[in-house]
């Protein structure tokens, strides 16, 4: 197990896109999901985002993917373990601690799709700051 004494969040991912087969499904999948996270979906014409998620509905299909999200505390990965059921996930493996590294707390559900999408929490730490906020340079 790797001790680790500081992490970096919000620097590395640009976006994920995922091609789904299920639109409709994997809509409400993510709203249930993200809405338990504190993340709103921005419904466009044809696709959703939420951050640095951007999904598609069509062909091809390009494979299964795993994403993390981050979650304030443990409470919050089981809220989201639980909705993730609800609105048709499936589980990957139940709320609790791993041994990744020492308070890594997360749960794993597979999508309507077959992503393998995680909640986790890395335990107690310090933001600098909530979130990245970039705005347009002119």
């Amino acid at each position: 197990m790797v001790e680790l004494h500081e992490w970096h969040r919000g620097r590395l991912i640009d976006h994920i896109q995922l091609v789904v087969r299920d639109f409709d499904a994997c809509r409400r999948f993510y709203g249930a999901v993200l809405e338990v996270i504190g993340v709103p979906i921005i419904d466009c014409d044809g696709f959703f985002f939420a951050d640095e998620l951007c999904v598609f509905p069509g062909e091809p299909l390009t494979g299964r993917a795993h994403i993390a999200f981050q979650a304030p505390d443990e409470e919050t990965v089981q809220r989201f373990y639980a909705a993730a059921l609800r609105a048709g996930g499936r589980d990957n493996g139940a709320p609790g601690l791993r041994d990744y590294h020492p308070g890594y707390y997360a749960a794993f559900v597979l999508d309507p799709e077959g992503n393998n999408i995680e909640a986790v929490f890395h335990g107690p730490a310090k933001r600098s700051a909530p979130s990245v906020v970039m705005t347009d340079a002119s």
